[in-house]
């Protein structure tokens, strides 16, 4: 009987297993990504170059520890040399001559790519790629005004990357190298670092799949992943049960090559179960997290293999459209993912180790707080602030005014942390050092700096954006009590019933009561009598 009951049910998983393994055999097709690892196909003819063996051996005195890593990589046990990857044409702006041979410094990814042509057109086709470009312009704001120009070399170009130049003597100029930034546009033109996440020599898939070579970049206030992972419970598996991770394997997919837990590569970028291992890692993304207001995304793949992220609100672009990316470069439409389908293969991920209802329900509480945040908070102050610039009442020029420090603070480093944290499952990211945070910055910092700042406008260009609506209620409330602070307003003194006076008493009988002379009367009779029958009972006992 049991299993009779059990037989809709098993049916329709499995027809929803068969739906998600379309959906991705489908999102796999349409952005040219394989369902397996791909083999280098350059002939091995083609690397061993001869002067290899000369520079290993001067290197072992010069920088033994380079050396060394190289001895111990796979690129040496596959016959992989120095000069295999660091040759150059004289023609190359970046090229120089070092002991009688053409070589150049920086190895690209796009040199990278004569043998891992797949990871290198999945690479340069992401939000890494592009991660220098997005804040190109944004950096003078904070990096120069607010601290000086000096802190750009050493501070965002090392995670963003740098755009490397070469001085008239083929150098490198100090102040772009040396940089390892993921979104580095290097002098052959090609953009990102391979050695960010494999670092140079050893190039190992080991080290790239660890959650540390991730936090170099991914921590701090803007993009708070480590201390979030840490502080989660995938973080907390992965830390006890590391060992058994198989972080050395040639191959790597969650749920046969490993299952002891996930790390950032696991869920982001890793192979499971129908889902492909891909180095383009916004790819399974539907919310974009780091902005003002998050918005759920489309994916749009363009012809010449690069990405852009749109709105879901905004209509999608049609095939062949021609579209601006970020370096001002343009390309024509290939296809576009829907946030759905982004989420699906995500979904599909965390299947390799949760049941449907526990995705859907982590999903769901993921969804509804970036919800909250943009309701209560970001739409609210993004208006305010929209509100107040243009009225005149702040400058154009960036944090030139505290409104703008706070403003910057709510979204950009507690809405943050608020956000990612109900993404990666950290309660105490997603409420104590998150949300809470907003909401305190929201009601104890910005509102009361906005009102100031929009003075008598006040009602027009501050309040009307919260006025009425249902997360901002509670504040008329003033009256109401909560032990939470440790005072609590004293309980109100009972309304005092006045006490009835003998003339407010009813009568004993329906006789009008005396009053005056007459009732004095009727008191010293009833006197008289009672005594007098008193006597009377007392001589009647003496008398027996």
């Amino acid at each position: 009987m049991n299993a009779l009951i059990h037989q809709p049910q098993q049916r329709s998983h499995r027809r929803q297993q068969r739906l998600a393994a379309l959906l991705i055999c489908l999102l796999c097709a349409a952005l040219a990504l394989p369902v397996a690892a791909e083999k280098v196909k350059l002939d091995p003819s083609e690397w061993g170059h001869p002067a290899g063996e000369d520079c290993a051996s001067c290197h072992e005195k010069a920088s033994p520890g380079i050396a060394e890593q190289w001895h111990q990589s796979a690129h040496k046990t596959a016959g992989v040399n120095c000069m295999d990857c660091h040759q150059a044409d004289a023609a190359d702006v970046d090229a120089i001559e070092h002991e009688g041979h053409v070589i150049a410094t920086i190895v690209s990814p796009k040199d990278c790519g004569r043998c891992h042509e797949k990871e290198y057109q999945e690479q340069e086709g992401s939000v890494h790629a592009e991660a220098y470009a997005i804040i190109k312009d944004r950096v003078p704001a904070l990096a120069h005004n607010v601290t000086g120009p000096e802190m750009q070399a050493a501070g965002c170009d090392q995670c963003h990357g740098s755009q490397v130049k070469v001085r008239g003597d083929g150098t490198l100029d100090p102040a772009t190298w040396p940089n390892s930034g993921i979104g580095r546009i290097n002098p052959d033109g090609s953009k990102g670092s391979c050695s960010s996440c494999h670092g140079r020599h050893a190039f190992s898939k080991a080290q790239a799949r660890e959650p540390d070579a991730c936090v170099r970049c991914h921590s701090g206030p803007d993009s708070p992943d480590k201390e979030i992972f840490e502080a989660s419970k995938h973080g907390m598996i992965y830390a006890a049960q590391r060992d058994a991770m198989n972080l050395h394997s040639d191959t790597w997919v969650a749920g046969k090559d490993y299952t002891a837990a996930p790390t950032c590569v696991t869920c982001h970028m890793g192979a499971a179960g129908k889902v492909p291992a891909t180095h383009d890692v916004g790819l399974r993304n539907a919310w974009a997290l780091n902005t003002p207001v998050s918005q759920q995304q489309y994916l749009v793949v363009l012809d010449d293999g690069s990405k852009l992220e749109m709105p879901a609100d905004a209509k999608p672009p049609k095939r062949g459209a021609e579209l601006t990316k970020a370096d001002g470069s343009t390309a024509k439409v290939k296809v576009v993912a829907t946030p759905e389908r982004r989420r699906m293969v995500m979904s599909t991920v965390c299947l390799e180790c949760h049941s449907k209802t526990m995705t859907e329900g982590f999903m769901r509480q993921f969804d509804d707080v970036v919800e909250l945040y943009n309701t209560k908070f970001g739409e609210p102050a993004a208006a305010i602030m929209a509100s107040l610039y243009d009225a005149g009442l702040l400058t154009p020029l960036p944090f030139d005014e505290p409104l703008e420090f706070t403003y910057w603070e709510l979204w950009h480093d507690e809405g943050a942390r608020a956000r990612h944290g109900a993404s990666m499952m950290s309660p105490n990211h997603a409420w104590w050092e998150g949300m809470y945070m907003v909401g305190r910055n929201f009601y104890s910092r910005f509102l009361p700096e906005a009102r100031a700042a929009a003075g008598d406008r006040v009602a027009e260009l501050v309040d009307a954006h919260i006025d009425g609506a249902e997360g901002h209620a509670w504040l008329a409330r003033g009256g109401e009590g909560n032990p939470i602070l440790g005072w609590m307003p004293p309980e109100p003194e009972p309304t005092p019933v006045p006490e009835q006076s003998p003339a407010d008493e009813p009568a004993a009988t329906e006789e009008p009561a005396a009053t005056g002379d007459a009732a004095a009367r009727d008191t010293d009779e009833a006197v008289t009598t009672a005594a007098a029958e008193t006597g009377e009972a007392a001589a009647e006992e003496g008398a027996q």
